[in-house]
């Protein structure tokens, strides 16, 4: 059995004692030298900046009566040095929770989870990242009608995607006194803080005048029956081309939340006696759903049919033949819908409503390029194959 030796003589323990202090010392030395080297302090930020510490705190959180070139230049310090607020200490000071949340709500109680799609989960991570790049977390909340759910988490604000016209959600949210940002363009009066969206009705037509420049004589539309901005102005935008076109509108719609309802659609679109020569597909999984109807038609992409649709999925160049997409740059809309949300929460707005357009981009491929005339007049499809 083991037992303890006897005690050390005094000169011993004397060097040993000292052997731990210089240790203590060099530890605590390791511990403040990476406190400088690692996260940087308002301490820090005051000294770069060269204002005081008052006025980094004020800057940072929207407060006091500084000058706005201040708040920017205090803004920029932080971020040149990796600053980031103690959440804790900020809920104890200010009394917010750090916490915003992200929904869709245009479709109520219905199956759809938003974060399947490509735009949505491009969206999400975006904002995600620039939330934590001010000291705030994300939470994704549930596409659900129901308000009261949302009542159990303490939100400084929340981003809404696609709001429907007088939203319940949105308009109880903003009763209790949250900030609401919406990614689309709200319809009405419902009473969002701000708005982010891209020119939907631009990008359609020039979508259509595209197709049209490739050969197109009839152009369709798959579109939806929600009445979300996107959705409608997307829609209203083709049927004014068609008129100015002298074209008669070929289009189907479908519950957007609906995968195998879009596949119908599709089949529907391309079985009609006016089948169109060229189709555009509002939604994301358009683009494989047509390709598939054409292939049951036996029509030809780009041959017989050309196709566009909107997605952000990668997919698409990889399909045969490789699908146009027009993508909506959902990274950018992200980014700008959580700085416009965080700065209401902070006071940083002015109490101004605040609008911003992001440009869209059409990514052009096979599908939608026709080298030679179709190979016959458009008329009433084959039988599915």
């Amino acid at each position: 059995m083991w037992a303890p030796a006897r005690a050390p003589a005094e000169p011993y323990y004397r060097l040993a004692m000292t052997a731990a202090g210089k240790h203590q010392v060099s530890r605590s030395e390791t511990t403040r030298r990476g406190t400088r080297q690692g996260r940087a302090g308002i301490r820090d930020v005051a000294a770069a900046a060269g204002v005081s510490i008052t006025t980094v705190s004020d800057a940072l959180n929207g407060k006091g009566r500084l000058p706005d070139a201040t708040r920017r230049h205090v803004r920029e310090v932080a971020d040149r040095l990796g600053y980031r607020p103690s959440a804790a200490a900020r809920t104890l000071r200010t009394g917010k929770s750090g916490l915003i949340g992200l929904t869709v709500t245009t479709y109520g109680d219905e199956p759809f989870t938003f974060t399947e799609f490509a735009y949505f989960a491009e969206m999400a991570r975006a904002a995600t990242s620039a939330a934590l790049a001010r000291g705030y977390a994300l939470v994704i909340l549930p596409a659900t009608s129901r308000h009261d759910v949302w009542s159990n988490v303490a939100l400084d604000g929340t981003v809404v995607i696609d709001p429907s016209d007088h939203d319940p959600v949105v308009s109880e949210l903003v009763r209790q006194g949250i900030p609401v940002v919406s990614d689309g363009r709200p319809a009405g009066t419902l009473p969002v803080t701000a708005w982010v969206d891209n020119d939907h009705e631009q990008a359609v037509l020039g979508i259509l005048d595209h197709l049209a420049a490739a050969g197109a004589r009839r152009i369709g539309l798959l579109t939806g029956t929600s009445t979300d901005t996107y959705t409608r102005l997307s829609t209203h935008a083709y049927l004014h081309w068609c008129e100015r076109s002298g074209q008669d509108p070929v289009y189907e719609e479908y519950p957007a939340h609906d995968p195998c309802a879009g596949a119908v659609a599709a089949d529907r679109l391309l079985a009609r006696p006016d089948r169109p020569d060229a189709v555009y597909g509002l939604f994301d999984p358009n683009g494989t759903d047509l390709l598939a109807a054409a292939r049951r038609y036996g029509l030809r992409v780009p041959d017989d049919l050309l196709l566009v649709c909107c997605s952000e999925s990668t997919v698409y160049a990889t399909t045969e033949p490789p699908i146009t997409t027009l993508s909506l740059k959902p990274r950018r809309i992200g980014t700008a819908v959580v700085q416009l949300l965080i700065d209401a929460i902070e006071g940083l707005d002015h109490g101004r409503p605040v609008e911003q357009v992001i440009s869209t981009e059409l990514i052009i491929r096979t599908s939608s390029v026709r080298a030679v005339p179709p190979r016959t007049a458009v008329g009433a499809p084959r039988r599915p194959e």
